[in-house]
């Protein structure tokens, strides 16, 4: 069966990242990706590493930032300075031990058009990554089109996608040209929602047809873990943080064996 792994969230309310990241070891989970968001957190992202690394959670992947992302694509030294800050924030994470990052390519408010300025940007940005040995997936957020931009025109072996399900649901009612993506689907992003807004749910506990997620996933080849990026918010607290994390791992355990189609766990002990 394929590795589980889980987002070490530092939106999880109620709770700090540190106790998190104790649960997340705590219930039987031994690979975790972190967000690299330099950010002013009470506890730095490094530190959050360095934890990880402490009790023995191996670091899939690093999420980075995407604060103002949008400047990317429009003229100025705004987004001059975004290729610098990704630079570094690669190299970083190449220093930590971290050779797959994912990014995002626009955000949902006043997303201008995609194009050359951008395009050449994120060049620079993937051939830097290349040259340190680091693989960069660029996720599939709310706004069509910029993800297939980068990927039809930037065919390096570096560069890839992270298929994250829920925006798939709730932005693109399950929609996505999946031979793009075949054989370059280099991380995921699992969690769920009602198509209301995105939620980061455990896995079946919203709309999603997870069938079919497995099932394109599968057909793109996709070879790496079972990866949650969910959130202990909402519901979610009436339980203990070990209970929403034991839950998390008992659904990464279920999706893992519909990928290796073996046979699958009865989803009312889920």
């Amino acid at each position: 069966m394929r590795e589980i792994a889980v987002a070490v969230q530092n939106e999880n309310e109620q709770v700090g990242v540190e106790e998190t990241i104790r649960s997340i070891k705590k219930v039987g989970f031994e690979n975790v990706f972190v967000q690299w968001y330099d950010e002013d957190w009470e506890i730095s992202q490094e530190a959050q590493i360095e934890m990880c690394k402490k009790i023995g959670l191996h670091i899939e992947f690093a999420h980075l930032g995407y604060h103002g992302i949008n400047a990317i694509w429009l003229e100025g030294e705004e987004g001059e300075r975004f290729v610098e800050r990704y630079q570094k924030d690669i190299k970083d994470c190449k220093e930590n031990g971290i050779s797959l990052v994912v990014m995002h390519l626009v955000s949902r408010r006043n997303p201008p058009q995609y194009g050359e300025i951008g395009l050449e940007r994120i060049r620079k940005i993937t051939q830097y990554a290349r040259e340190l040995g680091v693989k960069v997936a660029f996720e599939n957020t709310a706004i069509k089109g910029y993800l297939e931009y980068v990927l039809e025109n930037i065919q390096d072996d570096n560069v890839g996608m992270c298929l994250d399900s829920g925006h798939l649901h709730v932005f693109f009612d399950d929609e996505f040209n999946f031979e793009l993506a075949k054989n370059r689907i280099f991380a995921v992003h699992l969690h769920d929602n009602d198509q209301s807004d995105d939620l980061h749910l455990l896995p079946f506990d919203g709309t999603v047809n997870w069938k079919f997620i497995v099932q394109k996933l599968k057909e793109c080849n996709y070879g790496g873990p079972v990866t949650l990026e969910i959130t202990y918010r909402y519901d979610y607290l009436k339980k203990s943080l070990d209970e929403f994390y034991q839950k998390g791992y008992r659904v990464g355990c279920e999706l893992a064996s519909q990928f290796e189609n073996q046979k699958t766990l009865l989803l009312d002990k889920i």
